[in-house]
């Protein structure tokens, strides 16, 4: 024959022990992930939920959408908001963004 069989050859004993040496790149991309992104928006959660109950009456706030304005009455779900003179707005207490230090909206 033109051709001749080719066989294939057996594989060394080095080559093979790549089990965890393969899985350490993926592990070492997962404790990465961990350190720069997971944790810092645990955290950061932990801190908003945290602001969140300690809400009271008379505190200033800024809620996500910009609005500034000081806490009339708090309730299990929604807070009071006073805006402007007269102008009370209901809002979600997880859509409060900052709490703001006493005596910043003068205008109220």
């Amino acid at each position: 024959m033109l051709i001749s069989n080719a066989y294939a050859q057996a594989a060394d004993g080095a080559a093979q022990g790549g089990g965890l040496m393969g899985l350490l790149p993926l592990i070492l991309m997962f404790v990465v992930l961990w350190f720069l992104m997971i944790r810092p928006q645990m955290k950061r959660a932990k801190e908003h939920k945290a602001m969140v109950e300690a809400l009271a009456k008379g505190d200033e706030v800024v809620t996500g959408g910009g609005i500034a304005g000081r806490v009339v009455e708090v309730g299990d779900a929604f807070v009071q908001v006073e805006v402007a003179a007269d102008t009370v707005v209901a809002v979600q207490k997880q859509a409060v963004a900052t709490v703001l230090p006493k005596g910043t909206l003068k205008a109220l």
